[in-house]
């Protein structure tokens, strides 16, 4: 069979102690909780592999048509350092609380301790609420001792620094910088396929069985990174109907694409899957005369064997374009 079609997959949704509404209300992520904190909408996470929802590979899951594509799908060289792992992990969260101040590890201690790949990851924010903010980083440089002295005190909020965020803003995460969604925040994020997460501080916060979430204090110690960086935030330029680039890494690549008008894509020069969020907007997918529509808070596959289609706004628009370099 050959593979000639966008891939759009059922979202896995995620219920979270933080979660709320606003992927139901916003995104018609289809759930009667009320506590969505995550749409998972390309996963090969251990238990959680997405399944297609349209077209000719309607119900088969990501790890078969890995299986059975391999480059064609994913591209050669992806094909060759990953095997039948799908590399990313692509979602949209809402935080209608603050999520735990938390951190990754990097690959070796993912490695070592967890048989897992680390996980960097980046952030784009799709809508906040008036004074939401996120946590990333140390204000200034720390140390294990001042860290574990505000730790205790529950003071860590004092040696951290919290960025009041709006619509547009990316952070990049590598691993072993501190971070939380703060109340409020809607995002996309892009990252490397691993559910690993160093909790450090959960606000005190019962789950609804009078329990707590654990934390991990011990294993966070030698994965923090307690330099502090001048600026958090990524800034970069939006360029209308160009895909401009807003985070490279040897993980991932993402590209923002503002759209007013029809253009020609062209990704001959990669050998590459590649992913498009629609952030903003609702726009078309052409290829050999079939079409797929995506809408805000939808995600699409293009596989790494499409390399020419054409995208049609059908209102002003904003994609995510994510690939691996």
């Amino acid at each position: 069979m050959h593979l000639n079609q966008f891939l759009k997959f059922h979202p896995i949704l995620k219920e979270k102690i933080w979660g709320g509404k606003k992927l139901n209300q916003l995104f018609n992520k289809n759930s009667n909780k009320d506590n969505i904190g995550e749409s998972w909408e390309i996963s090969d996470v251990e238990n959680d592999t997405s399944i297609v929802c349209n077209g000719n590979l309607k119900d088969r899951n990501l790890k078969e048509l890995i299986s059975e594509f391999k480059g064609d799908l994913v591209g050669e060289k992806i094909y060759q350092q990953f095997g039948e792992k799908f590399p990313l992990l692509i979602k949209f969260i809402d935080a209608k609380e603050a999520l735990s101040i938390q951190l990754h590890p990097n690959n070796e201690l993912a490695q070592q301790r967890h048989n897992s790949f680390g996980k960097t990851e980046m952030w784009y924010v799709m809508q906040a609420d008036e004074k939401a903010n996120l946590i990333v980083g140390f204000k200034k440089d720390s140390n294990q001792k001042e860290y574990l002295a505000n730790l205790e005190r529950k003071s860590l909020l004092t040696i951290l620094n919290v960025d009041e965020v709006c619509e547009g803003d990316v952070y990049f995460i590598p691993t072993g910088r501190v971070h939380a969604i703060g109340a409020g925040v809607l995002l996309a994020e892009i990252q490397q396929t691993s559910d690993i997460t160093y909790r450090v501080y959960d606000w005190d916060r019962p789950n609804p069985d009078g329990t707590y979430r654990e934390l991990h204090t011990e294993e966070a110690l030698d994965a923090i990174d307690f330099k502090a960086q001048k600026s958090y935030k990524t800034s970069y330029n939006k360029e209308k109907n160009i895909s401009s680039e807003i985070v490279s890494c040897p993980y991932f690549t993402t590209n923002v694409l503002p759209l007013s008008s029809k253009i020609k894509v062209n990704h001959s020069d990669k050998d590459s899957f590649v992913i498009y969020m629609c952030v903003k907007g609702a726009v078309l997918f052409m290829l050999n005369g079939g079409e797929e529509v995506l809408i805000m808070g939808e995600t699409l596959l293009a596989p790494a064997c499409i390399k020419e289609f054409e995208i049609i706004p059908r209102e002003p628009s904003e994609l995510l374009e994510v690939f691996i370099k």
